[in-house]
């Protein structure tokens, strides 16, 4: 696990550097609403590489470095520095950004599933798989964010209707494009830039995917 750690790039490693900085000097101001934000999002930044360890995956460094970043955006800087309200496209991008990635992840678990065959079902089902994935968790966080401020007092729907319609509109933007690359990557002959992340992947966990060709 800490070889793990020491191998992410100088961009992660600096991200978690100004996370725990900005923890230390909010304790020392007595901001202790700033320390908790900090470090629940250096906590969760490490999430994907804890589970990664744990399923005994290897990520791309890239992913990491892409998770970090979302984190550091939705949370440090969009509840602590109120991003969400000073920046009216923020929400937006995170949504748009998310689906793409979880229809991503969606892919390539069902790539995992068939152990890498491409063949193994028709390229648009796997895609519609991916698509339907990335649109769930998307409607399951609009649900999260109602519950929330139902019982306690939350504004995180904001506009209401207006905000949850935006929000998933986005999320179906966002997952049709991951579909997109997941399709491209099936019908691909050789390897191209719209299917590295993919690639990248299925080449660093080659035992999961016994069957691809």
């Amino acid at each position: 696990m800490i070889q793990q750690l020491r191998q992410q790039s100088i961009l992660v490693r600096s991200l978690w550097a100004l996370l725990l900085l900005s923890a230390v000097a909010a304790a020392f101001e007595g901001r202790w609403s700033m320390v908790f934000v900090a470090l629940a999002t250096l906590g969760l930044s490490f999430a994907p590489i804890l589970l990664a360890n744990r399923l005994n995956i290897t990520l791309p460094l890239p992913f990491v470095a892409a998770t970090t970043v979302f984190v550091i955006a939705s949370i440090f800087m969009g509840e602590a520095f109120d991003f969400y309200e000073r920046v009216w496209w923020w929400d937006i991008a995170l949504h748009g950004s998310s689906a793409i990635g979880f229809g991503l992840i969606g892919f390539v678990f069902v790539l995992m599933m068939f152990e890498g065959d491409r063949f193994a079902a028709p390229p648009w089902a796997m895609c519609l798989v991916a698509f339907a994935l990335a649109v769930t968790v998307g409607a399951c966080w609009e649900i999260f964010e109602f519950a929330m401020d139902q019982w306690f007092g939350l504004n995180m729907q904001k506009s209401g209707l207006m905000d949850t319609m935006g929000d998933l509109i986005v999320d179906v933007i966002g997952a049709g494009l991951a579909s997109w690359l997941g399709y491209a990557y099936l019908r691909a002959k050789d390897r191209s830039f719209w299917t590295w992340p993919i690639d990248r992947f299925v080449a660093l966990n080659k035992r999961l995917f016994r069957k691809h060709r």
